[in-house]
């Protein structure tokens, strides 16, 4: 029996195809907060609603680069919001890679 693959990640990197630095310097909270709602098991609202990002789209910075990360089960959950924000990407000619997150390695104690 295998097990099924993990689902991919798509990184939009704040750098447009040219090279230039994407502005408004924000634009990964703000991408990323409009696909908030998108969660496992939908919207939760009143007191157990947490505020945060989905884990299906969460901004980062590696390397000194602000990106935002989307999980590719988004197009299962939502086709619409996935279209969104790889319609976002190509719109305004973001660079766009395939790989997948690492969990960081344990700090040692000292």
């Amino acid at each position: 029996m295998s097990t099924p693959a993990k689902p991919r990640e798509i990184f939009i990197q704040g750098v447009t195809l040219d090279g230039r630095t994407f502005r408004p310097s924000d634009w990964a909270e703000r991408l990323a907060g409009a696909m908030s709602c998108f969660r496992p098991g939908g919207v939760v609202s009143g007191k157990s609603g947490a505020i945060g990002y989905s884990p299906y789209c969460v901004p980062t910075v590696i390397e000194g680069v602000k990106c935002v990360v989307v999980n590719e089960a988004l197009r299962e959950v939502e086709p619409m919001a996935w279209d969104f924000v790889m319609n976002f990407a190509r719109d305004n000619r973001l660079q766009v890679l395939e790989a997948c997150l690492l969990p960081e390695a344990p700090k040692k104690a000292g």
